[in-house]
């Protein structure tokens, strides 16, 4: 079934971009991610031009984000003084990914920016995920317990100005800390496509500080908007979203993200940890490779 997606230009199956986005489903389902991180690498492996597949990417995640936040309301599980300030700092943070976007775009670099991005990003991620699953296996095969992690933000975050009290996260300290993480995870999202929370959960938690039964939520919160607003200014600078190609990815990742919830209760979360860790770091080795070697068509043709 082929599909035309007029922003990347070229015509693909859709069968196999719904198949994608039911990948990220089932991975989100699965492992408790949003699977952006790993959306735009293999649409770009499927031959989607890497400048479409980051600003179509962001829009599915807005998409996913909705019934996620809806959920957590529901519970309790959003502190929104919180994801407020991270808001914020998003916006701006966006502004800025915007203009070197459309920088690196007139240089004719956003291609390999956007690559090597994913290769370092992807590459410590797996890393440490990987590291945390085999000690985790580790002691469970060992009989042993690994320490509890304590709930305390970083030190630098101690040091800043401006106190104010998020009662929600039970926290008192200044807005500065989640406003430059949020504005750190707008300039992300920008250019990457990523909703940021596989950065935003572990920062909110052990820089931050915030209590686990507030941080998905409020990743999930902060998510929403700030990839709202990467979308709107990816249509208005870069015109790279490409609402087709969106819209068969949104079509996959509901119904993956059922099985995978189905998947995830027959194996224990270390298992899972490690298999998406060996997952993205084949991911980034594969970006990695992309870059050394001289592909079959050394000029190609993109949308501006």
């Amino acid at each position: 079934m082929d599909v035309y997606l007029p922003i990347a230009n070229l015509s693909v199956n859709g069968l196999v971009i719904v198949g994608l986005g039911g990948l990220m489903g089932i991975l989100s389902g699965m492992f408790g991610v949003g699977g952006g991180f790993l959306t735009t690498p293999l649409l770009i492996f499927y031959g989607i031009p890497p400048t479409v597949a980051a600003a179509s990417a962001a829009s599915q995640v807005t998409g996913a984000s909705v019934s996620g936040v809806f959920a957590h309301t529901r519970r309790g599980g959003v502190d929104y003084l919180m994801g407020g300030v991270m808001v914020v700092g998003g916006v701006f943070g966006t502004l800025v990914g915007a203009v070197l976007f459309r920088l690196l775009q007139e240089l004719g670099q956003i291609d390999t920016v956007i690559n090597i991005l994913y290769v370092i990003m992807l590459g410590a991620i797996g890393g440490m995920m990987g590291n945390e699953a085999v000690q985790s296996l580790r002691a469970m095969r060992s009989g042993r317990r690994l320490p509890a992690r304590k709930r305390r933000h970083h030190p630098l975050v101690a040091n800043l100005p401006w106190r104010w009290r998020f009662y929600r996260s039970g926290l008192y300290i200044s807005p500065l800390a989640p406003l430059l993480l949020g504005f750190s995870t707008g300039i992300l999202t920008m250019l990457l496509g990523v909703g940021g929370g596989f950065i935003l959960v572990p920062a909110m938690l052990y820089i931050l500080g915030m209590s686990a039964s507030v941080v998905v939520g409020t990743s999930l919160f902060e998510i929403l908007f700030v990839t709202m607003v990467s979308t709107m200014m990816h249509a208005l600078t870069t015109k790279a979203v490409d609402i087709v190609l969106a819209l068969l990815l949104l079509i996959g990742s509901v119904s993956g993200a059922q099985i995978g919830a189905q998947f995830a209760q027959k194996f224990r979360p270390e298992y899972l940890r490690l298999i998406l860790a060996v997952i993205v770091i084949l991911v980034a080795l594969r970006l990695a490779i992309g870059l050394g070697y001289r592909p079959d068509e050394i000029f190609t043709v993109t949308p501006l």
